[in-house]
């Protein structure tokens, strides 16, 4: 399974589980392997880590306007 391929925001409004939850979240994150849209890790519940961590999927690219930079979970570095 290909772990970086093109996708769609599943909730381009914004973090697919603060949006169910009513919460709030600071930055954005997509994973650029199926779509999730989590909040960043400076926000209160962290949903792309916790995304990462349970499907195993690595790399997320900001999904902040303006921002084309991708980070890796697994190696917590930029790629």
């Amino acid at each position: 399974m290909a772990m970086v391929r093109p996708v769609s925001p599943r909730t381009p409004d914004g973090c697919e589980e603060c949006l169910k939850e009513h919460s709030t979240w600071v930055h954005l994150r997509l994973c650029l392997t199926c779509g999730h849209v989590g909040c960043c890790d400076s926000s209160p519940l962290k949903h792309a880590r916790r995304h990462a961590a349970s499907t195993g999927h690595p790399i997320v690219q900001s999904f902040e306007p303006g921002e084309d930079w991708r980070w890796c979970f697994v190696h917590e570095a930029l790629v």
